[in-house]
């Protein structure tokens, strides 16, 4: 793993140790080798191993991590993740490490869950930007492990004109219109969607361009009959349905052939995965303290 998340996860350690580690300082003797495996309790999809891993070599420069599952893993109960050698500092590392594997895990978990249930057809889950601040492109990451798929990263990389936009212009379709040509001009590359939150907004956009319309909070009849016009007037322009879509609503949205189907709960509502962490004495070195 490269060091681009170092910062963070430098931070979660920082925030975890304080001052110091006072429990290890005091009950486990300095001199001490160990070796440790996280393993899990139940089974899903991996994401953030190699987190965990940096975290330890981050907390511990002179330990050594063997990962026995990649990212993007299927994996059972009792399936060893990671391997593990160092120093008491091992210890102090345990509970960032697994607050990351944990996690992540959860979210790549729940986005495969979401992902098979639209398998075999037109339409692909999406996350959102409803993260936990600091951990989006990791979340994002553990999305894409699942099967998902990732919509915008920020407010920088696409642009998504929501009800709020449309207000501050009046509603007038020439500003809109208007502002898309300044987009496409100052933002090449970019795309551009564009929020409709009933069949006649669908409508009314449909004609000024947008590369992708959302219907949101719609009803089904107006999503059945917004997504007919849509493909009846220009096949190019993606179709993304949205507004708090839960697992039971996702296999009868997905029969409606829309392009996307974006779901905040992905990352804002996945359980962590239940992960644990072993450490223990290495052997050489009991026998050595026996022998005494």
């Amino acid at each position: 793993m490269n060091t681009r998340f170092d910062p963070l996860i430098k931070a979660a350690l920082k925030e975890d140790i304080g001052r110091g580690d006072v429990t290890t300082e005091v009950f486990v003797p300095k001199g001490l080798r160990f070796e440790g495996r996280m393993f899990a309790k139940t089974g899903g999809v991996l994401a953030g191993a190699r987190v965990a891993r940096r975290v330890f070599e981050l907390a511990d420069p002179g330990s050594k991590t063997r990962l026995l599952l990649n990212d993007g893993a299927r994996f059972g109960k009792s399936a060893v993740i990671l391997e593990v050698t160092g120093s008491r500092r091992l210890l102090t590392a345990e509970r960032t490490a697994l607050n990351f594997i944990q996690h992540l895990s959860g979210v790549a978990t729940r986005a495969a869950i979401f992902a098979k249930e639209t398998k075999g057809r037109r339409t692909r889950v999406y996350d959102t930007r409803k993260t936990i601040p600091g951990l989006r492109e990791l979340e994002k990451m553990a999305v894409k492990y699942g099967g998902g798929a990732n919509h915008r990263l920020g407010l920088y990389d696409a642009f998504l004109i929501k009800d709020n936009h449309i207000a501050l212009l009046g509603g007038s379709l020439a500003l809109l219109k208007e502002r898309l040509a300044r987009a496409r001009k100052k933002y090449p590359g970019l795309k551009v969607e564009i929020e409709a939150q009933s069949l006649r907004q669908a409508a009314d956009f449909l004609p000024l361009g947008f590369d992708i319309i959302m219907l949101d909070n719609m009803g089904r009849a107006d999503m059945k009959k917004a997504i007919a016009l849509i493909r009846s007037k220009n096949k190019k322009t993606e179709i993304e349905l949205s507004g708090g879509v839960r697992f039971e609503d996702l296999s009868g949205l997905a029969k409606l052939g829309a392009d996307r189907i974006s779901i905040g709960s992905l990352t804002n509502s996945a359980a962590a995965l239940d992960i644990a962490f072993d450490l223990r004495p290495i052997k050489r070195q009991r026998r050595k303290e026996a022998k005494k």
